[in-house]
């Protein structure tokens, strides 16, 4: 499967991952490599997890373009 993920540096300069597919799957990491890494790893727990409760998988989720 493939998922979707966002990228973000914090103030710290900490990478965050988050699958906005599957809910309070984010993890982080102290360089890009290692937070892509990590995300592998806790989207494989999230859906074991998920599919352990009877959850489903995943969530639908759109990216919109917003303008202001």
């Amino acid at each position: 499967m493939k998922f979707q993920v966002t990228i973000n540096r914090d103030e710290d300069g900490v990478w965050i991952v988050e699958c906005p597919m599957i809910p309070g799957c984010i993890t982080q990491g102290y360089t890009q490599a290692e937070a892509i890494k990590n995300i592998h790893e806790a989207i494989t727990l999230c859906l074991e997890v998920r599919s352990e409760q009877g959850l489903p998988l995943t969530i639908e989720t759109r990216q919109l373009e917003v303008a202001i």
